[in-house]
């Protein structure tokens, strides 16, 4: 075996990936956690949480992520801050690269998330975490009583304007059509709150703030109407991307086995996939909660699955 061969290999961090370790390193099994693009995944783009359990009052979330990766190291996982940019699952041992560099693994805990779609526009970024989400569930309740909008038309937008209406004293959906693709049901269910209004056929061009004692803080938007090419600018205390989440599969195309949308295929009620020794947890598997904690708890059924697949395979 080479000097790069590893019990357990995962790919990704975030809770998945860091809960998988936390598991697999008690287990004696000494993974090694590639932690990717993201170390700790969307919740280090998450300023505050205060939906995870065990923290009466809140967390940052990249605090959360780097409490969880030391737990991790304590029990003698080993984490590394480094890509992975090719697989081979066709035999085993499965070998992962890191550019040049080759590791082999006896099974492998996929947990490389999803990344919410942005709308491409630099103010975005600057405003994430201080007005602009892309999780409503996350970050709703920061926005009592204030006036929101959300980007997008599908059943996540609809979703998402729900959720928020319970928080928001006015809430404004943006499309870039003049009808929705979400189901009628959907529609009906939010068009018909007095707090909702659409804007149809427009985009956003750009999140506005100001600095606050230090602080970045969202005042409003730049909209756009693109049939008229008229812009205005609106008072927008919070502005949430409901446009759809991508699972960042690219690298398994091919190997293991996914849905239409990407993510990747695992059977009921497990993390196996379609290959024997590979599991996946978090929201590569998962376009439906997409919650911290339910990706923390398949991270924890991935490395259960994986080291009662290695005891039966020894």
């Amino acid at each position: 075996m080479t000097a790069n061969h590893r019990k357990v290999i995962i790919i990704g961090s975030g809770p998945a990936g860091l809960t998988a370790a936390i598991y697999a390193s008690r287990a004696n099994l000494q993974p090694l956690i590639f932690e990717g693009l993201q170390p700790g995944g969307q919740l280090t783009i998450t300023t505050e949480v205060e939906n995870y359990p065990g923290f009466e009052h809140g967390i940052q979330g990249p605090e959360l992520m780097d409490v969880m990766r030391k737990q991790a190291l304590r029990f003698g996982a080993e984490s590394q801050f480094k890509i992975v940019t090719k697989v081979d699952f066709s035999q085993r041992p499965f070998k992962i690269w890191v550019d040049e560099d080759l590791f082999t693994a006896d099974a492998v805990i996929v947990s490389t998330g999803a990344s919410a779609k942005w709308l491409g526009i630099p103010s975005e970024k600057e405003y994430s975490g201080y007005g602009v989400s892309a999780c409503a569930t996350c970050d709703g309740f920061f926005f009592r009583n204030q006036e929101v909008y959300v980007v997008g038309g599908g059943d996540t937008a609809m979703e998402e304007a729900s959720f928020l209406t319970k928080f928001a004293s006015k809430l404004t959906l943006v499309h870039r059509r003049e009808e929705f693709r979400a189901s009628k049901v959907m529609q009906e269910r939010v068009l018909k709150n007095p707090k909702v209004s659409v804007e149809w056929n427009s985009v956003v061009e750009e999140v506005v703030g100001v600095q606050e004692n230090g602080k970045k803080k969202m005042t409003g938007l730049k909209l756009k109407n693109v049939t008229t090419g008229e812009t205005k600018e609106v008072k927008a205390d919070g502005l949430f991307l409901a446009i759809g989440h991508k699972p960042n599969t690219e690298i398994f195309k091919g190997i293991l086995e996914m849905h239409e949308t990407g993510y990747l295929k695992v059977e009921p009620g497990s993390t196996k996939t379609n290959i024997e020794g590979i599991f996946a947890a978090g929201d590569v598997a998962d376009s439906y909660y997409r919650q911290a904690v339910t990706a923390a708890g398949t991270g924890c059924m991935a490395a259960l699955d994986a080291e009662r697949w290695l005891a039966e395979h020894e």
